[in-house]
């Protein structure tokens, strides 16, 4: 990514990330209060995920599962540690609206591959590494791609097609499915939330340079 490329995302980032917190100020503000009045704990879900080149921050969520729930295994349809509150807002996006403030601190933009925990970027192959080239995005071409049980050696190949290939009409393109996605949820593309089943078989998946 060009140093010009990397300062327009950026400004484009700040941007629209700043004018959704103000709109959607009295969303966060309903959002956070249906989840402390639907179970105890904290209304936001804090968690260490890889960002660019690898470094690590904390992403922001609001909270879907139970306090004390394990959020480091794979969430299934039906899960049980999911809320009442936690299957709707999953089902619109919404635990993802705090990390808008991810993207103005500058952890990550709102297009790019999406941040997985530190532990997995030991199992990358040399071809999948290049998806932390750029940061973590809220969304990104993988997730308007993919199915949720997509294999991850196939979402890995649309994360680095996305870094190889960035450009802001890309990221406008992306942003418009994503809309679209929420809107009519349709059963594929977009993430409930991070599929965490990125398995030891995985470390041999080859992606095309």
């Amino acid at each position: 990514m060009s140093v010009i490329n990397q300062v327009l995302k950026r400004f484009i980032d700040i941007l629209v990330a700043g004018i959704l917190i103000v709109i959607l100020l009295p969303v966060f503000m309903i959002v956070a209060l249906i989840v402390k009045m639907d179970s105890k704990g904290p209304v936001l879900f804090i968690q260490e995920r890889a960002g660019l080149k690898g470094r690590t921050f904390k992403i922001l969520k609001f909270r879907t599962m139970y306090a004390d729930s394990d959020a480091s295994k794979s969430v299934e349809f039906g899960d049980s540690r999911i809320t009442n509150s936690g299957h709707y807002l999953r089902e619109w996006s919404l635990d993802e609206l705090p990390q808008l403030i991810n993207v103005i601190k500058g952890d990550m933009s709102l297009v790019g591959p999406r941040p997985l925990l530190p532990e997995y970027v030991g199992r990358y192959t040399p071809g999948q590494r290049k998806r932390l080239d750029c940061k973590p995005g809220i969304t990104g071409y993988q997730q308007v791609m993919c199915r949720y049980d997509t294999p991850w050696e196939k979402k890995f190949v649309y994360d680095v097609y996305y870094v190889k290939y960035f450009n802001i009409c890309f990221d406008f393109w992306i942003l418009v499915k994503t809309i679209k996605i929420v809107l009519v949820r349709p059963p594929t593309a977009m993430d409930g939330g991070t599929n965490y089943a990125f398995v030891k078989k995985d470390r041999n998946s080859k992606l095309e340079d």
